[in-house]
């Protein structure tokens, strides 16, 4: 990598670097090692109550009987491995979690969990360095379910000059990186807008997994100088900021607006697929396009890309 307004870099930002992946353990919204961890009954009534379902929603989605539902909940009876996926299924419950229920119910877990950098995910792990790498000049990076960093494109380390290394050691975590006083936060100038955009983010995946790591990162962020409380938002000014919450930050390649995408694995059947999210980032101005495109000489040889 050609020496260039990035500095040095730790290996995991980009550059010839081999395939960083950060591995975590994570506790389950219940885990069914857990001495008096509850039975597999109990489990459902609380996915069910998290969904803020009634029985007689969940029996008219699953086509079963709310008194069947009702056994299964009390443990009056034990449902078949396949009554546990279904119900799953129809709870919307993450497969992490879903060979917990198996589990409590007495079943082997189905649901694998491959490192990524193994053989089997040899495939995966090419798409996805091709993908960040084919999306510079603009940054592109892929995340855990606690939003800590697993791969990133060249352009994010342009981004992150200065930043200090306490903040970039492994594991690094995208949202404190952004929302920290000591990280990206005096840079972004429309922070508190920013700020509120990813606390509501946060708290949607909360709702959504009932995953504890991330209500704790979110009480962790939200005491942050400055983070602002999510708030019912309408997009104002100019271009892309009518239509979008945008992320705008004074940088050393001058002031560059960004709005972005997530993309995830729609049919994962892998935990660690299922987990992550891959989030571009695209220029919302001509200038934040000129600037990154001009910053192609440090970023060395890219793939094809925008």
């Amino acid at each position: 990598m050609a020496a260039g307004p990035a500095g040095s870099w730790p290996r995991y930002l980009g550059g010839n670097r081999p395939t960083t992946v950060i591995a975590v353990t994570f506790d389950c919204m219940v885990t069914a090692t857990t001495p008096g961890t509850p039975a597999v009954g109990p489990l459902l009534r609380g996915w069910r109550q998290h969904r803020r379902l009634s029985q007689l929603d969940v029996s008219a989605r699953a086509a079963i009987s709310t008194r069947h539902l009702s056994f299964l909940e009390t443990g009056r009876a034990r449902p078949s491995r396949e009554m546990v996926l279904h119900l799953a299924d129809e709870l919307d419950v993450p497969l992490r979690e879903r060979n917990t229920l198996l589990v409590a119910a007495g079943y082997a877990p189905i649901y694998r969990e491959t490192p990524l950098e193994s053989d089997d995910m040899a495939a995966v792990r090419r798409t996805l360095e091709q993908l960040l790498a084919g999306h510079e000049p603009f940054p592109a990076l892929v995340v855990d379910r606690h939003w800590n960093l697993v791969l990133a494109n060249r352009a994010v380390g342009l981004l992150l000059t200065g930043v200090p290394e306490a903040l970039l050691g492994p594991p690094v975590n995208v949202l404190r990186v952004s929302l920290h006083p000591g990280g990206l936060a005096s840079r972004i100038t429309n922070f508190e807008e920013w700020s509120g955009h990813l606390l509501s983010r946060l708290g949607r995946e909360i709702t959504a997994t009932g995953d504890p790591g991330l209500a704790s990162l979110y009480d962790e962020l939200a005491a942050f100088p400055g983070v602002s409380r999510p708030e019912p938002h309408v997009p104002n000014g100019d271009g892309a900021s009518r239509l979008m919450v945008t992320l705008r930050m004074k940088t050393p390649l001058g002031d560059l607006t960004f709005f972005s995408t997530v993309a995830t694995f729609g049919t994962a059947v892998d935990i660690t697929l299922a987990e992550l999210s891959i989030e571009t980032f695209f220029p919302a101005d001509p200038a934040t396009s000129e600037a990154l495109r001009a910053a192609l000489p440090w970023l060395g040889p890219l793939a094809a890309g925008p």
